[in-house]
């Protein structure tokens, strides 16, 4: 039997009431899915996801035996008092922390797909080991790679970004596309081979190339580097046990 697989092409199409029988797959390329999987990559214990600033302080006071490490923006700048959320930041600072991250649209779109019946963080860091997870979990539930997008906006790092995590899928699993799913697959075939240039003409990319983070742009284009598997469970996302690659 083949899955079913859809693309939605920004956080704002997302309807809650309708995602708890599926598999829920968020990107946030630039950079809010990019920074988790490197934050758990470098130790972190757990990462809570929150909508704003607001939430994340009132989230830090209620427990303040936990020294959470906040982490978080907002339209592209940091947030007073948190480390800027860029993945090159964290090697020193994760390790066996709780973080609590807010984003502009990564961590808004998670937070709404959270009645998913199972919801994934993805990137291009780590898009093998979460199909590989869910290759090993899924029975008969459909998946839907949700793209947060940028404030309303499609982004193409996202699409590509789900185009990839589709090629990875389809070498797994038989699929049965919907047109957005198989038009962000043929979309990572077509820049496969050009990705960090891409990146650096996306809308997102332009801005964190003007703010001097030509780094970040190149460190989140490695494509399945790291094994980490983080899944949402009970509002916060937490590693699964490393899961092998298939050969």
């Amino acid at each position: 039997m083949k899955t079913n697989i859809h693309v939605i092409l920004k956080k704002e199409e997302l309807d809650p009431s309708k995602i708890n029988n599926k598999v829920v797959v968020v990107f946030d390329i630039l950079l809010a899915t990019s920074t988790i999987a490197t934050l758990f990559h470098y130790g972190a214990k757990s990462v809570i996801p929150v909508e704003n600033g607001e939430k994340a302080y009132e989230i830090s006071n209620s427990n303040k035996e936990k020294d959470y490490l906040l982490v978080g923006e907002y339209e592209g700048k940091a947030i007073h008092g948190f480390l800027e959320p860029h993945p090159t930041a964290f090697k020193s600072e994760a390790k066996d922390r709780n973080v609590i991250l807010s984003t502009t649209n990564g961590t808004v779109a998670i937070k709404k797909a959270t009645t998913g019946k199972r919801v994934y963080a993805a990137s291009l860091l780590n898009s093998e080991s979460v199909v590989n997870d869910i290759v090993q979990s899924l029975k008969e539930e459909n998946i839907l790679l949700v793209c947060a997008g940028s404030s309303d906006t499609f982004c193409i790092e996202d699409f590509y970004g789900a185009g990839y995590f589709i090629e990875c899928l389809k070498n797994e699993i038989d699929l049965n596309y919907t047109d957005s799913a198989k038009a962000a697959h043929l979309f990572y075939l077509a820049h496969r081979t050009n990705t960090v240039e891409l990146f650096q003409e996306s809308r997102v990319g332009k801005m964190l190339m003007d703010y001097g983070f030509e780094r970040e742009l190149e460190f989140i284009t490695q494509h399945s580097s790291f094994e980490e598997v983080p899944i949402l469970r009970n509002g916060e996302l937490q590693v699964k046990e490393v899961v092998s690659r298939k050969k």
